[in-house]
């Protein structure tokens, strides 16, 4: 297989599982039962007979673990990685960065491959993983052929890009609607994809969905820009569906038009968009499941099945036939894997017509019901002998079956069982944080521990950074897509005398690393256990901020020397976009940054634009928790958005004094525990 153009394929199941294999992926993921970011789907209780089936058929088998863990699942996940150690799976695809640790730990002859959900989007966050010893980074769906480009030809590990399926409105691991809204956590698996409903930008419904995304087209182009495999989401769709994405996948790869048409009947959301991929992100890309979308598939369903009818012959074989007068004949088969020979029948003196090469190779090359073929035979035969037909076909089926064994022989992988314990948190006097967008917002503010503000408005405003000192952090942009003279920018900083950054993503602490800042993580590296706190103390992170997802009772029991908090007050971050929910036809050039969506039930959620290079959709409530206490944290960010100068005042001072503040609010997910 040419390891440049593999087709990964979705199996929510068994029978998509067939359909993938048997239409020719060259690999497959799934999800055991837990710990994968399609919990609803039928999933694998036997990884070992699953990775067994793909391996037989010569397909890569990729496990997903690509949710985010609590403390109290930590045992479970380690058993999990015993099953998928002993499976002998081709990789394992994570999120969390303390699950990467425990494999890391327990099966270190695994391949670790980064989840999208980690939102890796820049050559930062690849190169970043790769120090952390990934083998392969599943990048944004976001970016641009030319971004693309750029980071495949810049990094020694494999890159991976969805080619075709559905395309999130926020980039992923960055979307918290579900868990805020509804108590079911995407990061944990479980989205109700709230964010398909009717949220109005204005006059126009839908602001929150998208067409689902088609690049097949664009394979070749793909493959020259360096890309290693080409994704296709749908694990909870039907397996006509992994069908007609993977034949049409294997169409364009081949140079050859694919079938988009049939693929659109299959599935689609008022068709599909190309738009992050061209750059062309505007109201094009916005579309919604409509009665003909959902009509239209009946129409293709039985074609369908004949695609995935037989298995797909993509493994090919070197046979070679000797038939000597007295000598038992035999038949060696060569492939990938190995040499095989098997015996049989001693041939007889030929009567009529003695065995020909013809003959012998139309009966050898009959491989039908394996994914094997005869790519190369040869006889070596006395003349005046023959074969019988079933001796023949005994000779193929013996030396079939045992290039399947070989195929599918085990290949478990050395488990190693550790046991870490990390002794339990000391936390000091509880410290106060301020993160703001402006110096306006926190002028009125003198005792906070540590103030965070954006580098383009610290840049901006360079002479009011002196006034904090080594008080002030730099906050990095969460999502750094077009942010090209970043490492200008941070030595500008640095010669301000500022220490410290605020990271959001992974390729911030690479860029942190670089330039010889301290570290403070944000929210954004979705820290929900023990084990990332311990992955981001290995790194040399100063501080972390929990995410906004736990419940207290899980927060006090975390363990571990890490510094880390909690944002303990702020209309908290939902979605973040790369497109603009928001924008017109004029796109950003006719907004004033100031804008909202509204929800079905007639409920504003504002819009914080970041320079018109992103965008975040913001909580309609703020969180608050100026009367509440939470133990095992060292300190308390109020996360300042839209606020007043004056307003950020007042809400400080409330929870410096740990009184009530006024007007609607909520507790968040602090004190109920997600599904």
């Amino acid at each position: 297989m040419n390891k440049l153009s593999e087709i990964l394929a979705p199996a929510g199941g068994k029978e998509q599982l067939i359909a993938a294999v048997r239409s020719g992926a060259d690999a497959v993921y799934f999800g055991a039962k837990s710990f994968n970011a399609r919990r609803n789907a039928q999933n694998f209780d036997s990884l070992s007979d699953t990775v067994r089936y793909c391996h037989e058929r010569g397909v890569a088998a990729h496990i997903t673990v690509n949710t985010l863990f609590c403390d109290d699942e930590r045992e479970e996940l380690i058993a999990l990685a015993k099953k998928i150690a002993k499976a002998g799976a081709d990789a394992v695809i994570v999120q969390d960065l303390g699950a990467a640790k425990i494999f890391k730990q327990c099966v270190p002859g695994l391949p670790l491959h980064a989840s999208t959900q980690l939102a890796v989007h820049d050559i930062n966050g690849v190169k970043q993983l790769e120090q952390m010893g990934f083998s392969r980074v599943v990048l944004s769906r976001e970016l641009s052929l030319k971004e693309i480009e750029y980071i495949a030809k810049n990094t020694s590990i494999e890159t991976e890009v969805f080619i075709h399926g559905a395309l999130c409105m926020s980039v992923s691991g960055c979307c918290y609607l579900s868990s805020i809204l509804g108590g079911r956590s995407g990061n944990r698996g479980l989205c109700a994809q709230p964010c398909r409903l009717d949220f109005k930008s204005g006059d126009r419904h839908f602001a929150l969905s998208l067409k689902d995304m088609c690049h097949i087209e664009h394979i070749k182009e793909l493959e020259q820009a360096g890309v290693c495999s080409f994704k296709i989401e749908g694990r909870m769709k039907r397996p006509e569906y992994a069908a007609a994405a993977v034949n049409a996948c294997i169409a364009a790869r081949n140079g050859q038009k694919p079938d988009l048409e049939t693929l659109r009947k299959v599935f689609s959301r008022s068709g599909f968009t190309e738009g992050y991929l061209l750059g062309k992100r505007d109201l094009d890309m916005f579309g919604y499941r409509t009665k003909d979308d959902v009509v239209s598939a009946d129409s293709v369903f039985s074609k369908l099945s004949t695609l995935y009818k037989n298995e797909y012959k993509r493994i090919p074989l070197c046979a070679k036939l000797f038939a000597k007068e007295n000598e038992p004949c035999s038949l060696i088969v060569t492939s990938d894997k190995g040499t095989v020979t098997v015996s049989g029948d001693v041939p007889q003196k030929a009567v009529n017509r003695p065995l020909s090469l013809e003959t012998a190779q139309k009966q050898i090359s009959k491989t039908g019901g394996t994914p094997f073929f005869i790519k190369d035979f040869s006889l070596c035969a006395d003349d005046d002998i023959m074969l019988s037909l079933p001796s023949l076909n005994a000779l193929r089926r013996e030396a079939l079956e045992k290039q399947t064994e070989l195929y599918g022989a085990p290949a478990s992988l050395d488990f190693i069982e550790h046991s870490t314990h990390y002794h339990p948190h000391k936390c000091g006097d509880l410290k106060y944080i301020v993160r703001a967008e402006s110096f306006n917002q926190i002028s009125g503010i003198k005792t906070a521990e540590n103030y965070i503000l954006p580098i383009d408005e610290i840049l901006k405003n360079s002479e009011k950074a002196e006034d904090f000192g080594e008080f002030l952090f730099c906050e990095l942009p969460a999502l750094m897509f077009d942010y090209k003279d970043i490492d200008t920018k941070l030595e500008d900083i640095k010669n301000l005398g500022i220490t410290t950054l605020s990271v959001e993503n992974i390729g911030g602490i690479h860029l942190a690393k670089k330039h010889g800042f301290e570290i403070h993580c944000g929210h954004g590296l979705n820290v929900l256990n023990s084990d990332s706190l311990a992955a981001l103390d290995d790194l040399g992170v100063q501080s972390a901020t929990l995410s906004f997802e736990l419940s207290a009772k899980k927060i006090s029991g975390l363990s571990g020397e890490l510094k880390r908090g909690i944002i303990g007050y702020g209309y908290l971050p939902l979605m973040r976009f790369r497109n603009c929910p928001a924008k017109g036809q004029n796109g950003c050039l006719s907004c004033t940054g100031q804008k909202s969506l509204t929800d079905r039930r007639g409920i504003d959620f504002p819009l914080l634009c970041s320079g018109r290079r992103y965008s975040t959709l913001l909580n309609s409530r703020p969180l608050v928790l100026s009367d509440k206490s939470i133990s095992g944290i060292d300190f308390m960010t109020l996360y300042f958005t839209a606020e007043s100068a004056e307003k950020c005042k007042q809400i400080f001072d409330a929870y410096k004094k740990s009184s009530v503040l006024p007007g609607e609010k909520t507790g968040g997910l602090y004190f109920r525990e997600l599904l």
